[in-house]
């Protein structure tokens, strides 16, 4: 197993984790040699705090030869400019959703990691865990017959509440079905394939969010993007999902994710995380019960689809969450802000491969 050396650019809220789970559980496959931020004294910190990482320059970073993979950590407006700038100096790529603001974006990023010979992978991971994982092999099994219908949800009022610098959310590229949209979308096409065509409906609610976390309690912030997004999506094996991404709902009581199959039913864990619990009902036993996980990594593993990445490299396969698949997400979410502005159905121009099954054992441990 070749371990290979990973700079992280973008040393923000959500890094934490990466460097966590990089540096610990899948230290076999990934060394984290390097950091860097637009404020240099957050890569420092995080430097400090990881032995043998050394802060420095994203231009310097993404110039170290010594460097494999890059990890973009940063604000979804800098994902490409990292991304491209890393695939462009022959160094393969994984990103945090979601993998562009624009269609042309994600196509030119893919163009030249294929001209460049490197890999593009991208988040969500969170799939790769056990719950998610767990849903798949039932799936896959037969255990829900057919696959004919499936639901998902989320919905919140929004991040201004908690989060210290929320105003991206409600910049292009954020919104609930941009932040949240590719941990649901991506939950459905590994568990149903690729999608053939949308429809939908999106609004913005509240033309101004008014910041109530600490340090900038009180800002006001313009939203540039639909909060409010209700989709329907025609899977190209002949399902048909439904889908409600919101910032502007107080409360609620739905589920996540549930499929529907011709023989029962599965309810799906959150796919913003790793395990959860698995519940089925079929017509033989006619009541839900509780599945046993078959996989591991029920814990938050983010930076898994950075170690897969590296292991499909190492043995010339596929990983899972590739950039096909972030791409086809990225197209089925504007699409349905294609479908609400034209009042039509949007035939996707993309679609990828299912994603590859994960093994039901570590191979890092």
């Amino acid at each position: 197993m070749k371990r290979y050396k990973v700079g992280i650019v973008g040393c923000g809220n959500i890094s934490g984790i990466y460097f966590k789970n990089m540096t610990g559980p899948f230290a076999k496959q990934l060394h984290v040699t390097a950091c860097a931020d637009l404020v240099m004294s957050r890569a420092e910190a995080k430097a400090a705090e990881n032995a043998g990482v050394k802060a420095m320059t994203t231009a310097a970073l993404l110039a170290d030869p010594s460097i494999d993979i890059v990890v973009n950590l940063t604000t979804p407006k800098a994902h490409f400019e990292v991304a491209h700038a890393a695939v462009s100096a022959g160094k393969h790529v994984y990103s945090e959703k979601p993998m562009t603001l624009t269609r042309d974006e994600g196509k030119k990023l893919l163009a030249a990691a294929k001209a460049k010979g490197v890999r593009v992978s991208n988040a969500p991971d969170t799939f790769l865990g056990a719950g998610h994982q767990t849903c798949r092999h039932l799936i896959d099994s037969g255990a829900i017959g057919a696959p004919v219908a499936a639901t998902a949800f989320m919905l919140c009022r929004g991040h201004e509440s908690w989060h210290p610098d929320p105003e991206f959310y409600y910049e292009v590229g954020g919104g609930p079905m941009f932040d949240m949209g590719p941990y649901y979308l991506t939950a459905l096409v590994n568990m149903l394939g690729p999608v053939a065509r949308v429809t939908g409906s999106a609004r913005i609610s509240f033309p101004t969010r008014t910041i109530t976390s600490e340090k900038k309690r009180g800002k006001v912030v313009k939203v540039e993007i639909p909060t409010h997004v209700a989709g329907v999506l025609d899977f190209a094996a002949g399902a048909v999902g439904t889908i409600i991404t919101s910032f502007d709902v107080c409360n609620q009581n739905l589920p996540h994710i549930e499929i529907y199959g011709s023989e029962g039913s599965l309810s799906v864990p959150d796919p913003n995380g790793f395990g959860g619990e698995v519940k089925l009902w079929t017509a033989a036993k006619r009541e839900w019960e509780t599945v046993a996980h078959t996989h591991p990594y029920p814990e938050n593993s983010r930076g898994i689809g950075v170690a897969d990445m590296a292991a499909g490299i190492d043995a010339a396969a596929a990983h899972a969450a590739s950039g096909e698949l972030a791409y086809h997400v990225l197209d089925i979410m504007h699409a349905f802000h294609d479908a609400s502005s034209s009042g039509k159905h949007v035939k996707l121009e993309s679609t990828c491969s299912q994603p590859t099954v994960q093994p039901t054992a570590s191979r890092w441990a």
